[in-house]
């Protein structure tokens, strides 16, 4: 049976501001989830600068070097941040985000007055070049998304990658991310997995990606819209096999947080039957079952080997990965091996035969 978990709330024990104790630390991070503290916060006088004073207090205040910071910032529950990451984004230079009104709401409710800057997938290349220049003049520049860590299925890398090519210094500070939270609350293996984000929009294509991700020895996390969601784990229970362990996670750290845990088969008749839920959803599917590999190259071999019954080897190659979602170069090279096994004895193959497309 699928197994939800009791929504999270902010009010629940232990995440109300009183029980952060006297600690001034701690009770400034307890405001931040305060929706009051929005209007509240302004300039110098808010949360970030009471969390920075009671930093120095012990003996925790961070002096920024120059430089580019990835900031993560919270996935729903606006506590869920750092204190290094407060520090940082109080004293940035320039706070590069993908859309300037979402990031802007957030900063206001710590009290920061930043200099925002929109880098996002539209105007990335125009905005990169005016970033490296800033931090080669000695810019404290932070890159932030709209939730989340920046770069797990949001732009950034290619800005990485420029600013470490220009021998200029990079560091993160780490914090929210669904893709790892929605892992940890699965309750599936998690010593090796596979981050595979969202999946092709056409039902065609996806089938295609998911298949090539069948036979991977990893838990595997997926982005999916809501509204998509019934269809993706239906797919999914056809061509991972219903029978594999799953877990659908949304709105994580939010008021209405649940995760709903069963095999791939009691997912899909789940939001089959309740329709899309709302908010953002993580799937979580657990590694194939032992021995499924070699099942799975067994298969390849039945369907390959029934195909060039009456088929050439390309022909053979084209249909069975068509079917399988297999890279074409694994399947027509298996199929070539067949080929020579089952051709009589002394019979040359053809040279269209040893053409690799």
């Amino acid at each position: 049976m699928t197994e939800p978990v009791a929504p999270y709330s902010p009010a629940a024990p232990g995440n109300s501001p009183a029980a952060a104790g006297n600690s001034p630390v701690a009770a400034s991070c307890a405001a931040a989830d305060n929706p009051a503290a929005d209007t509240q916060a302004s300039g110098r006088s808010g949360l970030a600068a009471q969390v920075r004073a009671a930093m120095a207090g012990q003996g925790l205040q961070d002096r920024f070097t120059p430089g580019l910071y990835l900031v993560a910032t919270p996935i729903g529950n606006a506590a869920d941040i750092t204190l290094r990451a407060l520090s940082l984004l109080d004293q940035a230079d320039l706070i590069a985000c993908e859309d300037t009104r979402t990031s802007g709401s957030l900063l206001r409710r710590y009290g920061i007055e930043a200099r925002l800057t929109p880098y996002h997938d539209h105007n990335a290349a125009e905005a990169r070049p005016l970033l490296l220049r800033r931090l080669a003049e000695g810019a404290v520049v932070a890159l932030i998304s709209d939730a989340g860590t920046p770069l797990i299925s949001d732009p950034g890398y290619k800005l990485v990658r420029e600013v470490v090519a220009a021998g200029l210094p990079v560091t993160a500070l780490p914090g929210a991310s669904s893709p790892l939270a929605a892992l940890c609350l699965a309750g599936l293996p998690s010593d090796r997995f596979l981050f595979a984000g969202f999946p092709p929009a056409k039902a065609g294509a996806a089938e295609t990606w998911l298949a090539g991700l069948a036979q991977t020895e990893a838990t595997l996390v997926l982005l999916e819209s809501p509204h998509r969601l019934p269809e993706a784990l239906e797919r999914a229970a056809r061509i991972l096999g219903g029978s594999r362990e799953a877990a659908v996670a949304r709105e994580l750290t939010k008021k209405f947080e649940e995760v709903r845990r069963g095999s791939l088969d009691e997912l899909a008749a789940h939001y089959a039957a309740a329709g899309s839920p709302k908010g953002e959803v993580v799937v979580v599917i657990g590694p194939p079952p032992e021995g499924s590999a070699a099942a799975g190259a067994q298969d390849l071999d039945s369907m390959l080997r029934q195909a060039l019954q009456h088929a050439s080897v390309r022909e053979a190659a084209a249909s069975v990965t068509a079917a399988t979602g297999r890279r074409k170069r694994e399947v027509y090279a298996r199929a070539l091996e067949l080929a020579a096994e089952l051709a009589p004895e002394g019979k040359p193959e053809s040279k269209s035969e040893n053409k690799h497309d």
